[in-house]
């Protein structure tokens, strides 16, 4: 007579589960803006999604774990991967401004900076939180990008030797004195005009430079 086995399967999967994990998650998300990192704890955390510790624990192995996945979800929800699908038949400038729009949003929202500057804050005392935020936001947006580019680049729309490197340029003129001035809390915040003014500025600036030679 035969046995079968039955395998049970690894790690959250029913309704109920996924309902605690979207939970947690947005708890937590709330929290390391609200207390940074260091401030926020598991408990906390659990006792804000309305679960056991235990529970945090079975869905993120720790609180760096967490930390991540907190800021991977605000990066899918800005900036989706769909944002970086090529229409190779559309308007090159009109998807390069979608893009622009998008990370200036998320860049300059109130939970980024807050993310950012508790990155900044802990960098002493726990140097893998900032690789984990690397891997999480930044570096993600960067290989959509460059995906996008080298996909403008094969259909002849774009000259770029360095996918990488354009990349790179693309986000930091981005960035630029607006970003600095919000991220430092320095004066006024950008008008929607100032905004719109140079995000424009800066795609026409990015296509200027890798134009078809």
């Amino acid at each position: 007579m035969s046995v079968l086995a039955v395998t049970k399967p690894i790690g959250p999967g029913r309704p109920k589960d996924m309902e605690k994990r979207a939970a947690i998650l947005e708890a937590a998300k709330q929290l390391f803006v609200k207390q940074g990192f260091e401030g926020t704890s598991m408990d906390a955390i659990a006792n804000k999604a309305g679960v056991s510790k235990l529970t945090v624990y079975s869905h993120y192995r720790d609180k760096e774990t967490l930390f991540a996945e907190a800021v991977r979800s605000k990066c899918d929800t800005l900036m989706p991967d769909e944002l970086f699908q090529p229409d190779l038949k559309g308007p090159l400038r009109k998807q390069l401004l979608a893009i622009a729009r998008a990370f200036f949003s998320l860049i300059t929202s109130e939970d980024a900076i807050a993310i950012h500057r508790t990155i900044i804050a802990n960098s002493r005392t726990a140097p893998k939180l900032a690789d984990r935020f690397w891997q999480a936001g930044p570096l993600k947006v960067q290989e959509g990008l460059e995906s996008f580019l080298r996909a403008e680049v094969e259909v002849g729309k774009l000259d770029i030797p360095d996918m990488h490197r354009a990349a790179t340029q693309f986000y930091c003129l981005l960035k630029g004195e607006c970003y600095a001035r919000m991220e430092f809390g320095c004066g006024e915040p950008p008008t929607a005009r100032e905004i719109d003014e140079h995000l424009n500025a800066t795609v026409d600036f990015f296509l200027r430079a890798y134009a078809p030679r």
